[in-house]
């Protein structure tokens, strides 16, 4: 937690108490339904929670903004995230019925009202949606067809964040993001530890 609060001063003590919930909510729901690897919970602030949130630092979703998380695990980027903006909608999906089930399990724990969860494959999600967001469920060329259809139309001027693609993902992506519109933004900007060095958050307009 002294990672999230030193990058996050603004924090409302109910979101503190929240975030401050995540790691025992985990340890419990994950030792019943594996959803994060044995190493990673013993980083669980740096590498899940601090990770989904730096999508806040490229964009700060608005009040009544819908947000779809595809393949969203056991609730990240998306948990983090409905907690820092309370007032956005959020849509939590994953193919898997058992990790929908942990993060059922945790929303209704925090009482997170602006959050929705569904097991479903991404190409089935119905509805549109101001931003998709995710953290590197596969390559970029595959995530745009499943995420076809599925964004509202960007009115905002050349050059701002305005409805799109937030992507998490890690490494060298020049091959991958080849062709495809996109801004790139290395989280080793927002935060200094190493394990962000590599990693990245992509927009691409919708």
């Amino acid at each position: 937690m002294e990672q999230i609060l030193k990058y996050f001063k603004g924090l409302t003590k109910k979101q503190v108490e929240q975030l401050e919930s995540l790691q025992e909510l985990y340890d419990y729901w994950n030792a019943q339904i594996n959803v994060i690897s044995r190493k990673d919970m013993d980083h669980f602030y740096e590498r899940h929670v601090l990770h989904s949130l730096a999508i806040a630092q490229v964009y700060s979703f608005k009040p009544a903004e819908q947000v779809l998380d595809i393949g969203t695990g056991g609730g990240f980027p998306g948990i983090p995230l409905a907690i820092l903006f309370p007032e956005t909608e959020f849509l939590l999906v994953d193919s898997i019925a058992k990790k929908i089930k942990v993060v059922q399990e945790v929303t209704s724990a925090l009482s997170l009202k602006n959050v929705s969860a569904h097991q479903a494959r991404a190409e089935k999600v119905k509805g549109h949606y101001d931003f998709v967001v995710s953290r590197a469920v596969t390559q970029m060329p595959r995530f745009l067809t499943w995420t076809r259809g599925k964004l509202k139309k960007s009115k905002g001027p050349t050059g701002t964040i305005s409805k799109g693609i937030l992507y998490l993902k890690g490494g060298d992506l020049d091959e991958e993001l080849k062709g495809i519109p996109h801004r790139s933004f290395p989280i080793g900007d927002f935060f200094e530890e190493e394990f962000f060095e590599t990693k990245k958050v992509i927009y691409v307009p919708s």
